[in-house]
């Protein structure tokens, strides 16, 4: 298959030259500030639970990694681009690869020790149920 680009008839050939300048301009700028992984997170919540939802397509369960550290739930690992292909040439790569960490404050009325997760097919689901109390102190003024 071959790839060819569509030119607009009775385009003027100067003005295709310079708008093709700008889009790889523009097109250049963007992707470098774009060239990262940054996973899609979903996060809702039931009367029981909270639950967080992030898409990490191609990634191995081994490869994704959750910590809780001071109520702050993070959710950090690497995407990796793998050319193991011989004999296959890309025309286009617009999938984001790279090494990626999304952080979440936990609200005061969750219980820390009950967060679960599971990964299937693409989505890491964690679970993090509430807690019956919320955890408040009320702090004396002297």
């Amino acid at each position: 298959m071959t790839l060819m680009k569509y030119t607009r008839p009775g385009s003027n050939a100067m003005s295709k030259q310079f708008s093709d300048i700008m889009d790889e301009f523009f097109n250049d700028a963007v992707n470098s500030r774009r060239n990262s992984f940054v996973p899609s997170i979903d996060i809702s919540e039931t009367e029981e639970d909270f639950q967080i939802t992030a898409e990490l397509p191609g990634m191995e369960k081994d490869d994704i990694a959750v910590n809780l550290e001071n109520s702050r739930l993070s959710i950090s690992g690497e995407r990796s681009f793998e050319k193991e292909e011989t004999g296959k040439k890309f025309h286009r790569v617009e999938s984001k690869y790279g090494s990626f960490e999304r952080s979440f404050q936990l609200p005061d009325n969750v219980d820390e020790d009950s967060i679960s997760a599971t990964y299937d097919n693409g989505l890491l689901n964690i679970s993090i149920q509430k807690s019956e109390q919320e955890v408040t102190k009320k702090i004396e003024i002297s």
